[in-house]
């Protein structure tokens, strides 16, 4: 209650202060404005002629103005990476509709080095998109054209563990959410669906330490964008629905006219693929074993379960990870 009478009473004093800043005192006729007048701006009408009287409008349109200040000053602004700390101190209400979940926490630099030791473990490691490019056939040949992200605040990959070792030091991903369903569109309006992971993912780079400048990476695995138990707009499925959904004349006469994608559209399969990710540490805390830094990936779409040749996408983007000794 004491914060809505604040935000009443700075919204009437807005209101009383632009009466007489855009009309003068009522008592006398305006002047004439030696600088645009800025009523303008807000799209109220032209300025008055210096014959005409105080305008009773001028307290509304004040009014008009410091709600638009007022508004632009408490609207929700895009959620800004925090640190592990800070998120760990947030309940699930504070979280929710924030946009924070689908973001990589940030690293205070602190310290030179994160070093690795023998038995050590890489935890709550993150993965966060900012870009998304796929490749196409243009007239100078294959190029990478940008896209427009169509999948909601879903996308980035968190909570990934696995062991790592030193000299030369290697990660080997475990477990955590390492996979998310991603969607972008293309200029030419088609939609492009792949699977973001780091499945099985094997990084390496030379040394026994974390540090600014160090460059890492690896291949991983990419498995197929649905799975045995969807079915397509006919009902064909790899575990499920019908074997076929076209005539048996069809299928089984002579030549190859459009018979290699029928077969492709029946026959389902659990196409894997292979990926590869290059990343740089630019950030560590070295008193809380974090790293931060940029990742380059590269994976194959989909392939709508082996009847279509995949696209390959290129993602750009921030990763995190904790370091913690054994």
């Amino acid at each position: 209650m004491a914060r809505a009478g604040a935000v009443v009473g700075l919204l009437l004093a807005a209101a009383a202060f632009g009466s007489c800043f855009l009309g003068g005192v009522p008592t006398q006729p305006p002047r004439a404005p030696t600088t645009p007048n800025h009523v303008d701006s807000l799209g109220a009408a032209p300025a008055q002629s210096e014959s005409q009287s105080y305008s009773w409008a001028a307290p509304l349109l004040s009014f008009g103005a410091a709600l638009g200040v007022i508004f632009g000053l408490v609207a929700a602004q895009p959620a800004k990476a925090i640190t592990a700390e800070q998120f760990s101190q947030l309940t699930y209400a504070q979280v929710r509709g924030s946009g924070l979940a689908n973001r990589c926490p940030t690293v205070e630099s602190n310290g030179t080095e994160v070093p690795v030791k023998a038995g050590s473990k890489l935890i709550n490691v993150c993965f966060e998109p900012k870009s998304f490019a796929v490749e196409i056939d243009t007239d100078n040949g294959k190029e990478f054209a940008t896209t427009k992200l169509t999948t909601r605040q879903t996308y980035t990959l968190a909570f990934i563990e696995g062991n790592l070792d030193p000299n030369p030091i290697t990660f080997k991903e475990q477990d955590g959410m390492d996979f998310a369903a991603t969607t972008v569109k293309l200029p030419d309006g088609e939609y492009v669906p792949f699977l973001f992971t780091v499945k099985e993912l094997v990084a390496k780079g030379e040394g026994s330490s974390f540090k600014p400048g160090f460059t890492w990476g690896g291949e991983f695995s990419v498995p197929s964008y649905r799975t045995g138990g969807f079915l397509d707009p006919k009902a064909r499925g790899m575990n499920l629905g019908y074997d076929q959904a076209v005539a048996l004349p069809a299928m089984q006469a002579d030549g190859k006219s459009g018979q290699e994608d029928i077969f492709k559209e029946t026959n389902k399969v659990f196409d894997v693929g292979r990926g590869a990710i290059e990343m740089e540490v630019n950030k560590v805390n070295q008193e809380l074993g974090e790293i931060g830094g940029v990742f380059v990936s590269k994976q194959p779409s989909d392939t709508d379960m082996g009847a279509k040749e995949p696209k390959t996408v290129l993602l750009k983007g921030i990763f995190y990870g904790k370091v913690v000794n054994a």
